[in-house]
């Protein structure tokens, strides 16, 4: 129909590694039909978003729209692609959500998790099957990853096809899951490509990406050469990772135990779903504990410096019955997320403390990348020979140098940040609106939004401590005796002596100076006695604390 248009909205992942979610949309300006390819999460941190859980993508646009979305499509089990399915489903309406094994398996679960009816997410098998969803037929075309049964999502449309390819890289020998299959890509690409919406993440890698099968020998030329007990961490989703560590343990005569609650579903799930058939045998840590050390290999969680993660536990002291000592190795089969640095060396010298020999990721003999370097992006724009190339999941550096990259070479690009709505029905990309979006946070139970003010609080908190000022008023109006002050996070003694006693004197002067019609109004009361506690404790310690007031007026 005239006036019809194809739309593209990240909520999540576009100007960012991680929470990823995407809508297409196709219909009349304002009615399209929708569809949501992935719903993840992302991780916070003590410096900018102290106490929250998780992080999810601002779904409310998509809520307020949510009669008009078909289906929810998840390109596979990472939990910035899935994490999220479970907390945010609610909202939209019970669409069915459909997968690939291995990741329904995973997307069941997290639904069980939170109350949800696993049997909403419909599994489905790869190209050539394909998913009817409103205006859309929506195949998945397998994929090589860090992760079983990865897919990218061809999206047929009246306006042309798309192909998405989420996380990808181009590795013909994957150890587990399938591999990267150039026939079966230029079979998707037959028909005309309308618009490649394609990863970011290694854009500025400019070597090929290299196999998880070149792995093997180095990390079993390692294990065997160690003397004590083999630590090894990984992401608990790399179950191919996870299988290489293992043989290699196995081949120098170690019995694995696998520890990590994450890490035993992956491979639980993996075998479950017929992707992992011939994992070395484990032994728990009851088992493990009685083992010798040099015996014995443990694939652990944690490679990302998580506080409560087996490895950051092993390195504060024993876990589960096991205790690390002077000699063993810990290997690092992983490369440290942006913005995780510093947990992942709090863990490195804790280790070190304890005399442990420690191997991370810095000479790339023991981890390979799930994500497309440049070559691979090249090759992939080759294979595919798109209208244009969209580029997404990737910081906004990565996504500005990959939609250069793709100009350079001929294809029409543009740039898409979260809450950025692209029109892509005519020859080249342009901006149709913007959407309002941001970030949800999961703090403990309870949903709250980033620009509620709740987490500003408790960085101020953090940043400059609270002070608690208690004042009664008699049923005359005067005060029923002099203000109290209790802190919290602020040092006891300041220039003139203990902090207390000089906020209480202050605050009983500026009482004992209030007017009637001060006294009388809550509000010019509580600015007053709050603005003499920060100048007060300005004077005496050099911060201005928070500050909460309580008046409290008899009869």
């Amino acid at each position: 129909m005239s006036g019809d248009r194809l739309i593209y909205l990240p909520l999540g992942g576009a100007g960012e590694v991680g929470m990823n979610a995407y809508v297409f949309g196709y219909g009349p300006k304002g009615a399209e039909r929708l569809i949501l390819v992935d719903l993840g999460v992302t991780f916070p941190d003590m410096d900018t978003t102290p106490g929250v859980d998780l992080i999810f993508p601002d779904v409310a646009w998509l809520e307020a729209n949510r009669d008009r979305l078909e289906a929810v499509f998840i390109t596979h089990a990472h939990e910035d692609h899935v994490g999220a399915l479970g907390h945010l489903y609610h909202r939209l309406g019970a669409p069915t959500v459909y997968a690939r094994a291995f990741t329904g398996h995973i997307a069941r679960l997290k639904m069980e998790e939170r109350g949800r009816d696993p049997a909403r997410v419909k599994i489905v098998e790869p190209l050539p099957d394909m998913v009817e969803a409103g205006p859309f037929r929506v195949g998945f075309l397998p994929v090589s990853h860090s992760i079983p049964e990865s897919a990218s999502m061809v999206i047929d449309t009246p306006a042309g096809r798309v192909v998405h390819t989420a996380d990808f890289k181009i590795d013909v020998t994957p150890v587990v899951g399938e591999a990267f299959d150039a026939a079966a890509w230029e079979e998707a690409a037959k028909p005309g490509v309308q618009a490649l919406i394609c990863d970011s993440t290694n854009v500025f890698v400019s070597r090929p990406g290299r196999s998880e099968a070149s792995l093997a020998s180095e990390i079993e030329t390692l294990v065997a050469e160690s003397t004590g007990m083999v630590v090894a961490t990984t992401f608990a989703s790399n179950v191919a990772r996870l299988k290489t560590l293992a043989e290699a343990g196995s081949r120098a005569g170690r019995s694995i135990c696998l520890m990590g609650r994450a890490m035993r579903q992956m491979i639980e799930a993996a075998v479950q779903t017929g992707v992992l058939t011939d994992f070395p045998r484990t032994v728990s840590p009851e088992e493990a504990a009685s083992i010798p050390r040099d015996n014995l290999m443990l694939l652990v969680t944690g490679s990302q410096g998580e506080r409560r993660a087996a490895s950051a536990q092993l390195a504060r002291g024993k876990y589960q019955g096991i205790e690390l000592k002077e000699g063993d190795t810990f290997l690092f089969s992983s490369k440290t997320i942006p913005g995780n640095e510093r947990g992942v060396l709090r863990v490195i010298n804790q280790l070190s403390e304890i005399g442990v020999d420690v191997i991370d990721d810095s000479t790339d003999r023991y981890h390979v990348s799930g994500h497309a370097n440049r070559p691979d992006l090249e090759r992939m724009h080759d294979i595919v020979k798109p209208r244009m190339v969209i580029p997404m999941h990737g910081e906004h550096r990565m996504l500005r140098e990959h939609a250069k990259l793709a100009r350079s070479r001929g294809y029409a690009a543009a740039i898409a940040p979260n809450g950025t709505m692209l029109d892509l029905t005519g020859e080249a990309p342009k901006v149709a609106e913007h959407v309002e979006t941001g970030r949800t946070y999961l703090d403990g139970t309870a949903q709250i939004g980033a620009l509620d003010g709740i987490v500003r609080d408790r960085i101020r908190m953090a940043l400059n401590g609270h002070a608690l000022v208690t004042l009664i008023i008699d049923e005359d109006g005067d005060p029923l005796g002099e203000p109290w002050c209790e802190i919290m996070g602020l040092p006891e003694t300041g220039r003139s002596g203990a902090l207390v006693e000089s906020l209480e004197e202050d605050l009983a002067q500026f009482v004992g100076r209030a007017g009637r019609k001060v006294l009388a109004d809550d509000d010019k009361l509580e600015e007053g006695l709050r603005r003499t506690v920060r100048n007060t404790a300005f004077n005496e310690i050099g911060k201005k604390p928070e500050v909460t007031v309580v008046i409290s007026r008899l009869g």
